[in-house]
């Protein structure tokens, strides 16, 4: 059975696969792990466009890194996002 991750902005827990996950590290910078293997505290985030609009709409990512997350990193994060699914 695969691991099984919540999404931060709809709260359903989906297959870890099917998750994009996004990474604070030690230096407080924050990005997108494709890898699943970098270092930090992680957050996963489902690939509907609904919780990508979510994202950055209601600071998700401030509520659960617990600091201030600035819209260029929301943006790099959607832009990433985007490119990764092609």
């Amino acid at each position: 059975m695969e691991c099984q991750r919540m999404c931060i902005c709809c709260r359903e827990t989906k297959d870890k696969r099917d998750l994009i996950r996004v990474v604070k590290n030690k230096e407080g910078e924050i990005s997108v792990d494709f890898t699943g293997k970098k270092n930090g505290r992680g957050a996963y985030i489902c690939t509907d466009s609904d919780c990508l609009k979510k994202l950055k709409k209601n600071k998700v990512l401030n509520k659960t890194f617990k600091c201030n997350v600035s819209d260029e990193v929301y943006d790099q994060i959607l832009k990433e996002v985007s490119l990764g699914q092609n």
